[in-house]
This record gives structure tokens, C-alpha cells and sequence, in this order.
């Protein structure tokens, strides 16, 4: 049975050390909060990383997962996100059969799903997207009719709009 909670964006600000990753999933874990995504990336800054998770369930819990979150040691900041304040992206790697009508597909699909042939053999096209997270799921819906062999999302990533920090 699929989640219906809504679904919640966070950002994690850690020190850049052993042993964070598994001290911020515990949190997740202690309530119950399943992540749906998780990217875990370098900052400007080598002595940090940017952890970015998506995870479906209520307000409430999440609230409390922020707060204990940013009780941890190496936790500079924790906090949630919404699209109207930030840009929101993430890239998928779709192979398909390669045949005319997948070739024909992806260059209709190009512009509205931003998707190009990443690499082409006589069998098979490695497809690559990004978008935001409905954008390739629609792909990936309409990609499925012509037979999905493969693929892989990064999980979204995300930068606060304007001149506040992420």
C-alpha cells in the first residue's frame, strides 16, 4: 500500500566526518520516517556535505525530526524545503531497446522532458533526464510502454532561491 502522506524535502547542513549518515538515518528510523531519496554531496567547502532527503508522513513527526536532527554533534543545519523557494532537479538513466520508435520517442519527448541519448548501441539507449521529480515520473510512465530495461534515479537535490543559504 503506497504512502499518501505528503512528501517533505530536507536539508542537512553535516560536518564532513565518519559516521553522520548513520546517526541521521537512526532519527528518521526512530520515528518511524521512511527516506524515499537520499544525496549526500560535497559543499564549497571540503570540512562539509550537503545531505538532501525526501521522505513521505506527517508535519508533526517531521517537525521532531528536524529538532533532534539539529541536536546532533556534527549538525551544522536542518530544515525543510518547498518548491516555491527553491530550484528543485534530479537526473534518472533510463535504458531502453533501441528501435526507430524509441529514437523517435525521445526526440519528442526532448524539449517538455529535457532527455537525450546518453549512449546508443545496436540494442540498447541509455536515456538521461532531469527535471524535477513529477517530470520524470511522467517520463518514466510513458518511457515504460516501450518496455524499460533499466533504471536509475539520483534522488532530488536542491538550492534555496536567492540570496538565503541552503
Amino acid at each position: 500500500m503506497p504512502n499518501t502522506d505528503p512528501s517533505h524535502t530536507i536539508s542537512v547542513l553535516v560536518a564532513n566526518k565518519p559516521g553522520v549518515l548513520v546517526r541521521i538515518a537512526l532519527v528518521f528510523a526512530r520515528r518511524g520516517y521512511n527516506i524515499d531519496s537520499l544525496v549526500v554531496s560535497p559543499t564549497v567547502n571540503p570540512k562539509y556535505s550537503r545531505m538532501t532527503i525526501t521522505a513521505r508522513g506527517s508535519l508533526e513527526t517531521l517537525d521532531q525530526i528536524i529538532k533532534n536532527a539539529g541536536k546532533l554533534v556534527d549538525v551544522i543545519h536542518c530544515g525543510e524545503h518547498d518548491m516555491a523557494h527553491s530550484v528543485e532537479k534530479e537526473l534518472s538513466l533510463v535504458k531502453l531497446k533501441a528501435s526507430p520508435a524509441v529514437k523517435a520517442f525521445v526526440t519528442k519527448a526532448a524539449r517538455k522532458f529535457h532527455v537525450k541519448i546518453d549512449d546508443s548501441s545496436e540494442k540498447y539507449y541509455i536515456i538521461e533526464q532531469t527535471g524535477t521529480t513529477a517530470q520524470l515520473n511522467e517520463f518514466e510512465t510513458m518511457a515504460k510502454e516501450y518496455g524499460v530495461v533499466e533504471m536509475v534515479r539520483t534522488g532530488k537535490i536542491l538550492m534555496v532561491r536567492g540570496k538565503e543559504k541552503t
